[in-house]
C-alpha cells in the first residue's frame, strides 16, 4: 500500500511538471508565432499606413505621450514579446483572434476591445503596453 501511494504521489507531481511545462513553452510559441504573424503582413506600406493612422488619431497621441514619461523600471514588462505572452495569458489565443478578425472584418469598434482589454488587464500592465507602443513608435 505504502509503495502505491509514493507511485502515485510520483506520478502526478511528473504529470504536474509537465503540465506546467506544456502551458509555459505553449504560451511562449503561441506569442512567438502571432509576432511572426504581424511582421510578415505589415510590409513597410501597410506600417506606414498605421503609424499615420496612430498619428491621426487623437485618444491614441494621448496615450503614446502618456506613455513617453513612464518609468520603464516600474512596468511589470518592456518588450512586444513579454506583452504578447502577458497578453495571450489573460485574454487568450482564441479570443485575440477573434478580436483580429473582428477588426478586420468591422464589426467591432476600437471602443470595445479597449474596454475588453482593460477589463483583463491590471493598470499597471495597461501602462506596459503604453509603454511597448510608444517604443515601437519610436523606433
Amino acid at each position: 500500500m505504502k509503495k502505491f501511494l509514493t507511485f502515485t504521489a510520483i506520478i502526478l507531481v511528473l504529470l504536474g511538471a509537465a503540465g506546467y511545462a506544456v502551458w509555459h513553452f505553449g504560451t511562449n510559441i503561441a506569442s512567438e508565432k502571432i509576432i511572426e504573424k504581424v511582421e510578415s503582413t505589415l510590409d513597410d506600406e501597410n506600417l506606414e499606413e498605421v503609424k499615420s493612422y496612430i498619428e491621426n488619431d487623437s485618444k491614441v497621441q494621448e496615450i503614446v505621450s502618456e506613455a513617453a514619461t513612464t518609468n520603464p523600471d516600474t512596468l511589470p514588462f518592456q518588450t512586444k514579446e513579454e506583452a504578447t505572452r502577458v497578453l495571450i495569458k489573460k485574454v487568450g489565443v482564441n479570443r485575440l483572434l477573434d478580436i483580429q478578425e473582428q477588426a478586420q472584418n468591422g464589426s467591432i469598434n476600437k471602443d470595445e476591445v479597449l474596454s475588453e482589454i482593460e477589463g483583463k488587464l491590471s493598470e499597471d500592465e495597461i501602462s506596459a503596453l503604453k509603454y511597448v507602443l510608444y517604443k515601437e513608435l519610436n523606433k
